[in-house]
């Protein structure tokens, strides 16, 4: 009788349990936003993930148009490819994502640089060599014929002696 009791009582959790799940979900909305690259440039392409979004829904931001997400197979995430406008100023930028109804934003998703993103060149440049460059790279080698024709001379005399 005890078993029986426990029994009952682990099959109503369990159906509490199974019905509400099913109603939690259809009240979610959208529960997190992704800009990535989190860095980029005036006029740069943009792609803004939402998980908990299927689609139709949208994404904004003061620095690129309201766009149209996409759903992304095999999920409840949506995308979706904006490009920033060439006026937007420099600076940490939030996107408002609208799904199933409900808003959400995500403050400082992004920021907006002057120029280039830098791509990790290391300050090469694809100018060639500068005159001082020539200057410092000539004086190396004049030293080293210098150097390495005393050490010569230097071993000559000694076989000599």
């Amino acid at each position: 009788m005890r078993n029986s009791r426990a029994l009952a009582a682990v099959v109503a959790a369990g159906a509490v349990v199974g019905l509400a799940a099913p109603t939690a979900t259809a009240w979610t909305g959208p529960s997190n936003i992704v800009a990535m690259p989190s860095v980029i440039a005036r006029g740069g392409q943009l792609t803004v993930t939402v998980d908990s979004c299927e689609a139709p829904g949208t994404v904004e931001s003061p620095a690129f148009p309201k766009t149209h997400l996409n759903a992304i197979p095999g999920g409840n995430t949506s995308s979706a490819t904006v490009t920033v406008h060439h006026h937007a100023r420099p600076g940490a930028y939030d996107i408002t994502a609208h799904c199933n109804g409900k808003p959400l934003t995500r403050p400082h998703a992004f920021t907006v640089i002057h120029g280039a993103a830098r791509g990790g060149l290391g300050g090469s440049s694809s100018s060639g060599a500068t005159s001082t460059d020539m200057a410092i790279g000539g004086a190396l080698v004049t030293a080293a014929l210098v150097g390495g024709g005393l050490f010569w001379m230097r071993r000559r005399a000694e076989n000599k002696a």
